[in-house]
């Protein structure tokens, strides 16, 4: 079989198996750019609606070809027939080791902004992040638990149990009223980190700022967030932090 290029034959083994995960690499980094630049030409909403149905056509087909050479097989829509035959208890492990990966490469990306531009330019990049992952969270949280768009409360209440802090957090919520009720992130991965190593709490207020007024009001823009309090702020040793959530109607 013609090889695509002919560079490809000068590759060693070890070359070859980066170039192939390089591959792999830049087909998410041109997903993502994809995804900005739609943002940019027509809003948050429309690139969220692309992106479902992209999404959708993209693992059909390339689930398919990656089974064909990797040896397993996919439905129709390219879910593989592996992962749909885990135990509920297996589903559950690779969600909470999916969401690990997403707390530890965030963390990455932190760090290594931070390494060299400085705290502040870090901050600044993690909090623009929020105010787009946030939305992106809501609209497929949404989807998977079949919320309408104004769900109210209860709806937001099942949201904020399938984010990807759920996966290595724990958390509480807490009836303040029929119209709004507390969040409380009772055990923090990152700021527990921090304490056992005997550092201050990380200051994720402006985060927090951005990123759960937006996930709230995307689940329903009648929902005002209030924070009660986050790091630099001072908690009791019950929480790390706090939100309030009301009803306006």
């Amino acid at each position: 079989m013609a090889h695509p290029s002919p560079q490809i034959d000068d590759l060693d083994q070890e070359q070859l198996v980066r170039f192939v995960l390089e591959t792999f690499h830049r087909n998410l980094i041109h997903y993502g750019l994809w995804f900005r630049e739609v943002e940019h030409q027509n809003g948050l909403e429309s690139a969220l609606a692309a992106d479902q149905e992209v999404f959708e056509a993209c693992l059909a087909f390339q689930m398919g070809r990656l089974g064909k050479i990797l040896g397993f097989e996919v439905d129709e829509k390219g879910v593989p027939l592996k992962l749909k035959n885990l135990s509920r208890e297996e589903l559950i492990d690779l969600a909470r080791a999916s969401g690990a990966n997403w707390l530890v490469t965030d963390g990455v990306w932190f760090q290594t902004v931070e390494k060299s531009h400085g705290m502040d330019a870090a901050k600044r990049a993690n909090d623009l992040c929020w105010s787009r992952l946030s939305p992106h969270e809501a609209f497929y949280i949404k989807r998977v638990l079949g919320l309408g768009e104004r769900p109210g409360l209860a709806g937001l209440k099942a949201a904020l149990g399938l984010r990807n802090y759920t996966m290595v957090n724990r958390q509480s919520m807490h009836d303040v009223d029929e119209h709004s009720f507390i969040f409380r992130m009772n055990d923090c991965r990152v700021q527990s980190a921090r304490k056992r190593r005997g550092l201050a709490d990380y200051p994720c207020r402006s985060a927090g700022l951005v990123e759960y007024p937006t996930f709230a009001s995307s689940i329903d823009p009648r929902i005002v967030t209030e924070c009660v309090g986050c790091p630099p702020d001072p908690h009791p040793e019950e929480w790390y932090c706090a939100w309030k959530f009301t009803l306006v109607e």
